[in-house]
């Protein structure tokens, strides 16, 4: 029992420790706006809801939701569906030469129906799509079941060799 007190502890270390950069407001308004994206996913054959948002460097939330296919192939997450959706608005901006510093994203937050919030850590494919568009290895990733509970962890924590080009 002493070792999961001590576990609990330091997982609430590392959530305020990741978050430093982000305002409780900042987190809360990212939360809610994935669980109001989530509402929109289409997963019907699933059943699995996700919703997910990012939060720009102008300040904007953009949401994104799952949306799948029978041919599972083209089925998109919730997380890419944001990030793309950022790129389409402008709100990632990529040129000839690449990102431009001031167009990457601060933070993004998942909201799925799981039992722990460890459980809502985005797949393999996102975390590459997201360390890609990510400010830096230290960009927060919110992962938040549908009740609420959240940790918080880095990019970098997710995926410690992320590939860029």
């Amino acid at each position: 029992m002493e070792s999961l007190k001590y576990l609990f502890l330091l997982s609430l270390l590392t959530v305020n420790l990741n978050s430093a950069a982000l305002e409780q407001d900042q987190i809360d308004s990212l939360i809610d706006a994935a669980k109001d994206a989530r509402k929109n996913s289409y997963s019907p054959y699933s059943k699995f809801k996700v919703g997910a948002a990012i939060l720009t460097k102008s300040g904007r939330n953009i949401r994104g939701t799952n949306v799948e296919n029978a041919a599972y192939g083209p089925t998109n997450c919730a997380e890419r569906t944001a990030i793309f959706t950022a790129v389409t608005e402008g709100e990632i901006v990529v040129d000839k030469d690449g990102l431009r510093e001031e167009k990457r994203m601060q933070a993004i937050a998942v909201v799925l129906d799981v039992e722990t919030p460890e459980d809502a850590s985005p797949c393999g494919v996102c975390r590459q799509v997201i360390w890609e568009f990510a400010e830096d290895k230290d960009m927060p990733v919110i992962m938040c079941t549908a009740k609420g509970e959240y940790v918080i962890k880095t990019i970098g924590e997710l995926l410690p060799f992320g590939f860029k080009l």
